[in-house]
């Protein structure tokens, strides 16, 4: 047995050594982080002084976006100042950067509002909730994510009608169910937080009890209308596979499954032209050497796997709020017969936006930045989840599975009881996620056991979702003047 020589095995050592602090040193960390940024000074947020044009900034952005995609992506923000949010990650980016930070480093989501929560199937082929957009994610100050998932569940209240009382009301508990969560995960064995996980069934259990407590005829009835509406949108998650996208997305011509083109949402690979400086088939046959590279980041066995799979054809589609004009793509491939399909998506990884505020992420390529964040975060990740460098210069995509039994919630349907319950569910989600990557004891005792930190952070939310009402009407102004160009109803 060969071994290293002294200067070899001293590098290695080097290379490798990791500190580990007793609890005790690592909540007495937590505490003293409380002296220089107090739970308190969250609060009384105000703009900086020389806050950059956030029309400017979503222009800067659009520079390397699909322009014919740039006015689809300006009216789905236009909607509504909720949907303006949500495709607004730069900005907040941007504001986030001037607030107070304890020094406590996770692995963020980067953009955890609260319609970036959902369902999906775990590879054993269970349910689980869970973040399910990482686009942005990098290592950060946790409570950037809190922020930006607590100013959410603020706007879409306000968004959904409700009175000033539940907006804070259901604010407030999206907050103190992280804090809660987080001082649960810091008594917790670090294995019992890696696997810890909200799963279909104890989602459900927990909706059970929340009918059986509540009292009065009212909240029992409106509790009950949220236990039946989980049930059809889990039952509906179940049935969201590739069998069931090959019905909708897709059409069989001459005998063959061809994706079906719905312009200019979806684009078949057949209609690009010249859109990408290829033909149909030199498209066709970059799509095969991009599968080729992405199956190499693949563990051996699912690599082995997707090699049973061969491409039967590719589409641009036209996806969520913010990402509307980066690159996104699904590839139909088949294994055994027809009736054997996978659905994959191809999405561009670009820069996150809070790298123009934070040190750039340890991974050159953006699109394993996603996938290691992703799988850092998440219970458990897609077993499809790769990356690749693009065709073109700077170009840079990762893979997953278009749908895997995944399902979200509609958020503008949303009562104030129901909003509750998702505010928990999301909290809880976030702690864990950032238990995973962070220090959980010292975070929990920077949080604290009173709900200062809880309230620090509402105040921020209200303010922050002031100036996100300021900002959707300046950015509605522009698109009224001409700066700004927005095609809705897409």
């Amino acid at each position: 047995m060969a071994v290293p020589d002294v200067k070899g095995r001293s590098q290695i050592m080097a290379e490798t050594k990791v500190k580990h602090r007793s609890v005790e040193e690592r909540a007495a960390k937590g505490k003293g982080y409380r002296k220089d940024t107090p739970v308190s000074s969250h609060k009384g947020w105000v703009p900086a002084p020389d806050r950059p044009d956030p029309v400017a900034l979503l222009e800067k952005q659009n520079l390397t976006r699909e322009q014919d995609l740039v006015p689809v992506r300006h009216g789905r923000m236009l909607v509504s100042p909720f949907t303006f949010y949500r495709g607004a990650a730069k900005i907040m980016a941007a504001d986030l950067k001037d607030t107070p930070r304890a020094g406590l480093v996770s692995q963020l989501c980067g953009d955890a509002h609260l319609s970036n929560f959902g369902v999906f199937a775990s590879p054993e082929r269970t349910l689980l909730f869970d973040l399910n957009d990482f686009d942005e994610t990098l290592p950060g100050p946790f409570e950037y994510d809190v922020k930006r998932m607590t100013a959410s569940f603020t706007i879409a209240a306000r968004n959904n009608g409700f009175t000033k009382e539940e907006t804070r009301d259901v604010t407030l508990t999206a907050v103190r169910a992280y804090r809660e969560a987080m001082a649960m995960f810091a008594q917790m064995p670090t294995l019992d937080i890696w696997y810890a996980k909200l799963s279909e069934e104890q989602l459900m259990e927990t909706i059970n009890l929340a009918v059986a407590t509540q009292k009065g005829k009212a909240l029992k009835k409106a509790a009950q209308g949220i236990e039946k509406t989980a049930k059809a949108n889990v039952a509906k998650a179940h049935t969201r596979d590739s069998l069931q996208a090959l019905s909708k997305l897709a059409e069989r011509v001459d005998g063959k499954y061809r994706i079906v083109s719905q312009p200019p949402i979806v684009v078949p690979v057949r209609e690009f032209g010249d859109a990408y400086g290829m033909s149909g088939d030199e498209a066709q046959k970059t799509i095969r050497e991009q599968l080729r590279s992405y199956r190499a980041t693949l563990q051996d066995d699912r690599r082995h796997l997707l090699e049973r799979f061969e491409v039967i054809d590719v589409a641009r589609k036209v996806v969520g709020v913010g990402s509307v004009g980066t690159r996104a793509f699904i590839a139909l491939l088949q294994g055994r017969d027809e009736q054997d399909p996978l659905f994959l998506q191809v999405k561009e990884a670009t820069r996150s936006v809070l790298e123009d505020h934070l040190p750039k992420s340890k991974f050159k390529q953006p699109g394993e930045r996603v996938v290691q964040g992703q799988r850092m975060m998440q219970a458990a990740s897609d077993i499809f989840l790769g990356w690749t460098k693009g065709a073109q210069e700077n170009r840079y995509l990762y893979w997953r599975q278009l749908r895997d039994m995944k399902g979200s919630a509609i958020v503008e349907g949303m009562k104030p009881l129901g909003m509750t319950f998702y505010a928990e569910a999301c909290g809880w989600t976030l702690a864990r996620a950032h238990a995973r990557s962070g220090d959980p004891v010292a975070i929990a005792a920077y949080l604290g056991k009173s709900d200062k930190f809880d309230q620090s952070i509402t105040d921020f939310s209200a303010r922050y979702a002031d100036q996100n009402d300021k900002d959707y009407e300046a950015f509605a102004q522009a698109v009224r003047s001409g700066r700004l160009e927005a095609v809705e109803g897409l």
